[in-house]
């Protein structure tokens, strides 16, 4: 472990093997921070949550192991007695993003510079979110999508998905996000037969998800867009074709 002398660190937090502490960074609260992660200048990490509701409930920022979290970059706790903020693993946080009370961000995920997650956001594994985006509060961001720079995300993030504008709309698959992981490519071929169906048919979304679940083989991948679909509470992003 190495620790900026001109850092300052929380009697509650812990830090675990291997991990950098850069200069001027403040770990504050409970939070835990696994090894091997580089926290760079500035970056404030546990600070009180940014709600109106908190009142000094005892809460937590969890943060795994093998994560880089640039300059000036923010996270909060959760903000309810016992509420957490819970970052995976492997994850790439650049310079100025800000990671709200009781997120959820999964593994292997990138926030370029500036991104803003507001409080409750989930971000799964292996998500893109661009510079300077706006994650509304409660949104979903899907498995292995990409959210291009600047957008404004007030619904929901189908897995697999290019996303971009103000509002964030849906223009296709992520595909080298897809051949990147290795996905096959049968299964490739059947998510882009799904996302006609979702995103090009004109059919609502409730209908285009039964079509779905009977026209195109349900590979792991396929039921996995299906089910992130049906457990939608603010929306789904919809297509950028009128």
């Amino acid at each position: 472990m190495q620790i900026h002398p001109t850092a300052i660190i929380s009697k509650n937090a812990v830090i675990g093997a291997g991990t950098k502490i850069g200069a001027f960074c403040v770990i504050e609260g409970n939070t835990t921070i696994g090894k091997n992660c580089e926290i760079f200048t500035g970056a404030v990490v546990g600070s009180r949550p940014q709600d109106l509701k908190y009142k000094g409930e005892n809460s937590f920022l969890e943060i795994g192991d093998n994560n880089i979290i640039r300059e000036y970059c923010t996270l909060n706790p959760g903000t309810e007695e016992g509420g957490r903020t819970i970052v995976g693993d492997g994850n790439l946080i650049m310079a100025y993003s800000h990671v709200a009370h009781d997120c959820r961000l999964g593994n292997n995920c990138v926030l370029a510079n500036g991104a803003t997650l507001a409080g409750h956001v989930t971000i799964e594994d292996r998500a893109v979110i661009g510079g300077l985006v706006a994650i509304h509060q409660f949104v979903r961001v899907g498995a292995l999508s990409i959210i291009g720079g600047c957008s404004k995300v007030v619904q929901d993030i189908p897995p697999y998905s290019t996303c971009d504008g103000h509002p964030a709309l849906v223009y296709g698959l992520n595909l080298v996000g897809l051949r990147r992981h290795n996905i096959p490519k049968d299964s490739i071929t059947l998510l882009d037969d799904a996302f006609r169906i979702l995103f090009s048919s004109g059919l609502s979304i409730k209908h285009a998800v039964e079509k779905v679940v009977k026209e195109v083989k349900l590979t792991a991948e396929v039921a996995y867009l299906v089910e992130f679909i049906k457990k939608t509470e603010r929306g789904i992003a919809r297509s950028c074709r009128k």
